[in-house]
């Protein structure tokens, strides 16, 4: 009989010990980030982990969890996948400049930069515009992060960030036009010279060509703010006003990883639940898993809230940039 290996708890003196250095850093970058926010005037707010909507992101599955009243009625409840949708109630609320340190959840997944539960850290400004977002973020990372960092075996200066957009990126590395091919899947896998794989939508294979061709460019010797996302990747972004094809959106690449997402937010409601009900109609046709119900609360709020740009930041990815560590599991606590 062959004896199966133990593996050594993460909060063993030796492992414990290897990740303090990360782990002390890490308190700095929260102390850090938190003064930065409380000098710009946000506000900090918590917002419920276990909410009956989690998302409506069509690619991300959520924890099901349940509620049991006194009485012993039992409701279905989800850990949220983003603390977006109460964080948007309380900007229709008027809770003004906002900013959370979230704990959040997303079931699947696993790597050197993902984790299951994570922190993300979001916020939220009313009237800004996306290069005030852009601003805003390079003003935090330099004040959070040394002038050169490092991670993963890349090192990004914070002196000067680059900003592009997706068709830039598409024509630059891929020489094809990728507004012109939009929700039009085979003629995407032709300009790209590929095979469409079965059941590929349009979506699915501009995914894969940026996870293959483009990202492995973006946030190298520099932060890179990728814009001008196409519209039917908007999510919860604004249409560009000046050009409908593309929202208003930029992802944040720091040391070559994806940092952060934002978004120039929806204020349309009719057109938020649009997209909502797309997405679901997407969601079951991928998962076919057990759903959870629209947030018409949301859609209400969406119609109050003031113009407003949002973002949200992998925190422990970006403790994984301040510190250098090579995975995600060297700065989680636990």
């Amino acid at each position: 009989m062959v004896a199966q290996a133990t593996q050594v708890p993460s909060w063993s003196p030796e492992r414990f010990a290897a990740r303090l250095p990360y782990l002390r850093r890490r308190a700095l970058l929260t102390q850090a980030t938190r003064a930065f926010f409380t000098a710009r005037n946000y506000l900090e707010v918590e917002t419920p982990y276990a909410v009956t909507t989690p998302g409506e992101e069509v690619h991300l599955n959520a924890f099901r969890t349940s509620r049991t009243m006194p009485d012993g009625v039992t409701d279905p409840l989800w850990l949220h996948t983003s603390p977006e949708f109460a964080m948007k109630k309380l900007l229709a609320a008027g809770a003004g400049c906002i900013v959370q340190l979230a704990r959040v959840w997303r079931n699947g997944e696993g790597s050197a930069t993902h984790a299951c539960e994570f922190t993300m850290l979001e916020w939220y400004r009313p009237h800004a515009t996306l290069n005030d977002l852009i601003n805003e973020t390079m003003a935090f990372l330099r004040a959070v992060l040394p002038p050169t960092v490092t991670c993963r075996g890349t090192t990004t200066s914070l002196e000067r960030a680059e900003t592009i957009t997706v068709a830039e990126a598409f024509d630059r590395h891929l020489h094809l036009d990728i507004l012109s091919s939009v929700n039009d899947a085979p003629r995407l896998a032709a300009a790209a010279n590929t095979a469409l794989r079965e059941r590929e939508t349009w979506e699915d294979l501009f995914f894969r060509l940026m996870l293959g061709h483009i990202e492995p460019h973006l946030g190298r010797a520099q932060p890179t703010f990728l814009t001008g996302w196409p519209a039917p990747l908007a999510a919860l972004a604004r249409r560009d006003p000046a050009d409908h094809r593309v929202a208003e959106r930029f992802e944040l690449y720091v040391c070559g990883i994806e940092l952060a997402n934002a978004f120039i937010e929806l204020t349309d409601p009719a057109e938020q639940q649009a997209r909502f009900e797309a997405d679901r109609a997407r969601r079951h046709e991928i998962i076919g898993s057990t759903d959870w119900p629209l947030d018409h609360d949301l859609i209400d709020a969406i119609a109050l809230m003031p113009p407003s740009g949002g973002i949200a930041l992998g925190f422990d990815r970006l403790a994984m940039i301040a510190t250098a560590a090579p995975r995600i599991t060297d700065v989680l606590w636990l």
